[in-house]
């Protein structure tokens, strides 16, 4: 069963129309209060209506001692911290953070159910992953869950095939549990593709080009944020390496 659209209404679209990126869509950093406004910097740039993400050759990684060379250029539409030195913080990727920088909070967009979609060319670097996925905004601890619209590993790309992942992961959301898969799409992935996820009360969907590819019948009930990214795990090869997205959109249901 293929992707219907008419059950929802647009809220949120950029297609990187203009040079200048939309900042009252996007916040340009990674999840900065566990390493800083400027450690946390995006690299990117805008023309002919598509952003590139980039890692650049002297990009430093974004937070060294808590995870290693890891170098990601980052957009994300919430951000939510405690002060300086607390734990609280969105997306405790590992134990033991506590803030190094608060952040007033901010909530571009939000949503709570409703469609999520991408048009983006991956790229076949061997040390990089690109990725769109949404984390609960986090004002409660609980409200943690991560649901991974897609990731795909360059590692994972071949001419005509690619390796796809996708599905939920709870952190500290007890209402969740781990479900995520890696499903091998026969399409090159390097060419533009439509990336979608339906996320309703009972359950998520997730299509490539508006064909359905797998489900999950758990779904996080709170406001998420959308966090769309390039990481680098080591450096090596030619800069800049760059990810292309043609647009972003958010529907929320029909009421």
């Amino acid at each position: 069963m293929g992707l219907d659209r008419s059950r929802y209404v647009l809220e949120f679209e950029d297609g990187f129309e203009h040079l200048e990126l939309d900042r009252t869509k996007w916040i340009p950093h990674y999840l900065p209060h566990w390493s800083g406004r400027e450690a946390s910097r995006a690299s990117y740039r805008i023309a002919d209506g598509v952003l590139n993400l980039a890692i650049e050759e002297d990009q430093p990684p974004w937070a060294p001692d808590l995870d290693g060379n890891l170098r990601v250029s980052n957009l994300q539409t919430g951000v939510f911290s405690g002060p300086v030195g607390s734990p609280i913080g969105q997306h405790q990727f590992r134990p033991g953070l506590t803030v190094r920088e608060e952040q007033p909070e901010q909530r571009r967009y939000t949503p709570h159910f409703g469609l999520i979609e991408a048009r983006v060319s991956a790229i076949d670097d061997p040390n990089c992953m690109v990725a769109l996925w949404m984390i609960g905004f986090e004002d409660r601890p609980e409200r943690s869950g991560e649901l991974c619209l897609f990731e795909i590993f360059g590692s994972e790309l071949t001419r005509n095939a690619g390796i796809v992942g996708m599905g939920v992961h709870p952190f500290a959301d007890p209402e969740l549990k781990d479900d995520f898969r890696k499903v091998r799409i026969e399409k090159d992935l390097r060419d533009f593709h439509t990336y979608s996820l339906e996320w309703m009360p009972d359950g998520v969907i997730f299509y490539i080009d508006d064909e359905r590819v797998a489900s999950v019948d758990q779904s996080p009930d709170y406001p998420m944020q959308l966090m769309l990214n390039v990481y680098e795990f080591q450096p090596g090869g030619a800069y800049p390496k760059e990810f292309a997205v043609d647009w972003v959109r958010g529907y929320r249901p029909l009421p």
